[in-house]
């Protein structure tokens, strides 16, 4: 039987913003990415509204329609993600009674197939296996009754058009905390909003055309730059940035004339950085986009956004390098809300989680280990001591995502296979989980691949959390880091049939070692060949060579993960450079 049921309450209203922006993008692929980019806001609010003590988001029929909305949705969702989806899962099975039916005891005699219908749609819609005997029995319950069972099957929309018109409806009937009302309650009500989205996203991902490779060109040859030349770039840097402020928002930065927050705290970062004596001019900036930025963290409107961890994290190294006295209880309070956002037992999680530990952008439901070292980097500067539980809970996450088996015990299933850790001491992006893809051995079993940024990622938060350069597992990840020593590319992403991955994060990587080497305190590291480098003075060097015309960098070669903006990028190039600037 199908497992896909959603009651069909589609209201005509007007079409807001979203709509028009939605209906003008020139291809599917970016159709759909517009509608995930929708969809994560709403599951973040449902995933408040567990009761993390049973497992219940407010009885059967609505936790069967948010587990399956979660595990439908664009990054599909599982128990081994946290508790939110395992505890609903148990909750569901502690629920069937001896007859198969799933139901609450008030349930209605004549509702029960349908409760069960539902029950039987989320636990389907989970990876085969989950809660087996649970589902042979409830569809053995359904089965002479199918007659019975009023909820109609989902039906995705016909065509892209649909799908388009159908998620504008929807996002255009959404409240402001990314819920809807109905009239089965608010948590039943945005399940059925993300079943929908879900649905569109679907349609419109299924049709798109993958994009072609794009043609990359080596980056500039360069030569190690000494102290006056790397400052020569720094000072060039921040006044393009200084150009770069939204028209009448000084301060402010963003793309398409807008400011966005995120952007802000990175450039306000870099320009804090500038070495003293700062001009007037950037002195000036920072006061005016701080003064924003702290407004809109009071405000709540940061801490509410579905990227309230990077953009706190970056606040926070902002004030800390600007120095001024009146952002000290904002550290503070930042300090406090950055430590609520850990997966840890106060959501729910315990040690054995795959991601205790771990936090995420804050508005979606994974932890990742370039969320968590933002994060680690602001609790370092606020001057969160070493021993404070919440450096030693991210120990935990921080080994699952190190390929080293004696400290790694993540054990996760990829399709139908097996996922575990390598011995290489390099990292990826999350446990079980890595941006340049999976290693498949003999036997099948997936290892995630090491990558640059990520190893120098895991590098710098190991030190923050008071590791010496003498344990086992900084140490691995330093070997590592000085086999794979390149400026040339991101290493760890070769070999792929995209010539463009190895560029994938670029200038985030570099921002990555310079941070992760100045604060490792070695001068020089030696390669896989045996050829000793002066990291500072290359950085420096290939840094310079890459800036452009115009004061400015840019990813040409990638423009994922906002590299394509040059604001962000050149954000992170200036941070690179005060990290790595030659003694």
């Amino acid at each position: 039987m199908t497992a896909m049921f959603q009651p069909l309450r589609l209201a005509r209203l007007a079409l807001f913003l979203f709509a028009a922006a939605l209906l003008a993008a020139p291809t599917r692929a970016q159709d759909a990415s517009k509608i995930s980019d929708e969809i994560d806001p709403s599951l973040h609010w449902l995933r408040t509204k567990i009761e993390l003590a049973t497992g219940s988001y407010g009885g059967v029929e609505p936790t069967a329609l948010v587990l399956r909305a979660f595990a439908q949705s664009p990054r599909q969702y599982v128990p081994s993600d946290g508790p939110f989806i395992a505890r609903a899962v148990a909750f569901l099975q502690g629920k069937q009674r001896a007859d198969g039916s799933i139901a609450d005891p008030s349930t209605p005699k004549e509702r029960i197939p349908d409760t069960t219908a539902l029950a039987v749609a989320a636990l389907t819609a989970l990876p085969e296996g989950s809660a087996a005997d649970t589902l042979k029995r409830a569809l053995a319950f359904l089965s002479p009754r199918m007659g019975e069972v009023g909820i109609q099957p989902a039906v995705d929309p016909a065509d892209a058009a649909a799908a388009r018109k159908l998620a504008a409806e929807w996002i255009g009937k959404r409240k402001p905390d990314a819920s809807w009302d109905g009239p089965q309650g608010a948590v039943a009500a945005t399940a059925e909003g993300v079943l929908a989205l879900n649905s569109c996203w679907r349609v419109l991902l299924k049709d798109a055309q993958p994009a072609a490779p794009k043609e990359t060109k080596a980056l500039p040859a360069f030569t190690p730059a000494d102290r006056a030349k790397a400052t020569a770039a720094i000072e060039r840097g921040a006044k393009f940035l200084l150009t770069q402020a939204i028209a009448g928002q000084p301060g402010r930065f963003g793309r398409d004339g807008k400011a966005d927050a995120g952007v802000t705290a990175m450039a306000l970062a870099a320009l804090a950085r500038v070495p003293a004596p700062r001009p007037p001019e950037v002195d000036a900036a920072l006061g005016a986009g701080l003064d924003w930025l702290t407004e809109l963290y009071r405000s709540g409107k940061i801490r509410e956004s579905g990227m309230s961890n990077y953009v706190t994290s970056a606040l926070v190294m902002a004030v800390s390098a600007a120095g001024r006295p009146q952002d000290r209880a904002l550290v503070g309070e930042a300090q406090v809300f950055l430590k609520s956002l850990q997966s840890d037992e106060g959501s729910g999680y315990s040690e054995g989680d795959r991601y205790y530990g771990g936090i995420g952008y804050g508005g979606d439901e994974r932890p990742d280990l370039s969320n968590l070292s933002m994060a680690l980097e602001a609790l370092a500067a606020s001057g969160l001591d070493q021993k404070d539980p919440a450096f030693q809970k991210a120990l935990v996450f921080l080994q699952r995502c190190q390929n080293r088996s004696e400290s790694n015990d993540v054990v996760a299933v990829d399709g139908k296979a097996t996922v575990k850790s390598g011995n290489d001491g390099g990292a990826g992006y999350a446990p079980g989980e890595s941006k340049a893809g999976f290693v498949t051995l003999a036997d099948g079993t997936k290892v995630p691949r090491s990558y640059g940024s990520m190893t120098y990622a895991l590098l710098r938060c190991y030190l923050f959390a008071g590791l010496t350069k003498e344990d086992p597992r900084v140490a691995a990840a330093w070997k590592w880091l000085c086999e794979n020593y390149t400026l040339d590319v991101n290493p760890g992403f070769e070999g792929g049939a995209d010539p463009a991955a190895p560029y994938q994060g670029l200038f985030y990587y570099f921002h990555s070692m310079g941070r992760a080497l100045d604060l490792y305190g070695a001068e020089t590291l030696t390669d896989r060949a045996g050829n000793a480098h002066a990291w500072r003075a290359e950085l420096a060097g290939r840094m310079t060579a890459m800036q452009r015309q115009d004061g400015s960098w840019k990813n040409d070669n990638s423009p994922r993960w906002w590299e394509g903006n040059p604001v962000l990028a050149t954000s992170y190039a200036l941070l690179t450079l005060s990290y790595a600037l030659p003694r």
